[in-house]
C-alpha cells in the first residue's frame, strides 16, 4: 500500500500552459523511491539513473524550440525544474490561419476540441508534453537497466506553478539551488 496521500491535481483548470512564461514543475518517483543519486557534503551526487534523467531534461530546448531550460536539480527521488515557455503559438492563432483557408473544417475541430475532457486537453499542451517527455524517455532507460520493464518509475502526476512574477522566479530558483543543502528536512525524504 501507497504510503503517500494521493496527489490531487493542481493545474489550473482553465489556464493554457502553452502561453509563455516561466513553470515551476516538480516530478516525483514512484513511491518515492531514492533512485536517482545521493546527497554528499550538501551536493546532489548523481548515479547512472541521475544522469539519464539529466540527459532528457537538457534535451527540453533541443526537443521543443519554444521552451528554455532556466533552473533545475535532480534530487534522490524527485526533481525540481523551472522551464520558460518563449514565443508559444496559441492554438486560436492557428486555428485563425486554417480557418481562412476552411472555415467549415476549422468549425467541427474547434467544436470536437471544446467537447474534449480536460484531462486530454491538458496532455497536449506544451508544458505536460514536456513533462511526459522527460518521464517518458527516461524511464524507459532506466527501467531497461534495472531489468524493472513495465514498472512506473515515475508518479503519475507532476506539480506545477505558473510563476507570476520577478521576486517569485528568484525565490523558487534559490530553493532549487539549495535544495541539497536542505535535503535533511525536505518534504519529499522520506526519512
Amino acid at each position: 500500500m501507497n504510503k503517500y496521500p494521493k496527489r490531487k491535481i493542481t493545474r489550473l483548470n482553465e489556464y493554457n500552459y502553452t502561453q509563455a512564461g516561466y513553470y515551476y514543475v516538480t516530478i516525483c518517483a514512484d513511491n518515492r523511491q531514492e533512485l536517482f543519486g545521493n546527497i554528499k557534503q550538501n551536493q546532489m551526487v548523481l548515479n547512472k539513473y541521475g544522469e539519464i534523467v539529466e540527459i532528457y531534461i537538457q534535451d527540453i530546448s533541443n526537443k521543443y524550440p519554444n521552451a528554455k531550460l532556466d533552473t533545475y536539480i535532480i534530487m534522490p527521488n524527485h526533481v525540481h525544474i523551472i522551464i520558460q515557455i518563449v514565443g508559444a503559438i496559441h492554438e486560436s492563432l492557428v486555428s485563425n490561419q486554417i480557418q481562412i483557408n476552411n472555415q467549415k473544417n476549422i468549425d467541427n475541430s474547434n467544436r470536437a476540441i471544446r467537447e474534449l475532457p480536460l484531462r486530454i486537453k491538458r496532455r497536449k499542451m506544451l508544458l505536460s508534453k514536456m513533462v511526459g517527455y522527460i518521464k517518458m524517455r527516461s524511464a524507459k532507460q532506466i527501467n531497461i537497466l534495472r531489468n524493472t520493464t513495465g514498472k512506473s518509475l515515475w508518479q503519475r502526476f507532476f506539480y506545477d506553478h505558473v510563476i507570476g512574477n520577478d521576486k517569485s522566479l528568484y525565490e523558487i530558483r534559490e530553493y532549487i539551488v539549495n535544495n541539497p543543502a536542505t535535503w535533511d528536512n525536505d518534504k519529499h525524504n522520506p526519512k
